[in-house]
């Protein structure tokens, strides 16, 4: 509590000798912001699919085909009288804080990153395996990107303007140890 409280505090000279021990330990799972109250609007829909590939005591390799993750949330959330907030975000904030820890390079260049990949590996890891069963040793992401068309004025009416190409982005294989945990 101490941590947090030094955290929130206006700065003063203890939580300013303090500060990189409590950012270490706060961020990761109690991060402050104010978007509760001024969110950021999505600007691009993004679909983010997984495949997982298995090995078999021959040797050999069989991968799936992909698994709509963001499909599983879209539903969760539109068939539920009072969505969790869980459902509706943790993978697509998952994957917005891996983009700002990694760039278009996909290696993890601090211990943040790293942790945000594993974050995002094991979550991955966990819906598929919640759907599919079964052991699997690796696992990719396929993030499809598509910008949402600003809307424009046309004779007085809303029109959507004409959409804009998507872009689609391939992550690297991941292991995962038993279904994706660690």
């Amino acid at each position: 509590m101490l941590l947090v409280f030094l955290y929130v505090a206006p700065p003063n000279a203890i939580s300013k000798v303090y500060s990189q021990q409590t950012n270490a330990w706060v961020r990761p799972v109690f991060e402050q912001n104010w978007r509760l109250f001024a969110p950021n609007p999505q600007s691009a829909n993004r679909q983010i699919s997984a495949r997982i590939r298995q090995s078999a005591p021959d040797g050999t390799t069989r991968v799936s085909d992909w698994i709509n993750l963001s499909a599983a949330d879209d539903s969760a959330v539109k068939h539920s009288v009072f969505p969790s907030h869980t459902a509706q975000n943790i993978l697509r904030q998952a994957w917005n804080s891996y983009l700002k820890t990694h760039g278009s390079d996909d290696h993890p260049h601090s211990e943040r990153a790293l942790m945000i990949q594993k974050y995002l590996r094991n979550i991955a890891a966990d819906r598929v395996s919640a759907q599919r069963g079964g052991t699997f040793d690796s696992i990719q992401l396929r993030v499809t990107t598509l910008p949402i068309a600003a809307p424009s004025e046309a004779d007085g009416l809303r029109a959507a303007a004409a959409p804009a190409r998507g872009q689609t982005r391939y992550l690297p294989w991941w292991k995962v140890a038993s279904h994706g945990t660690d």
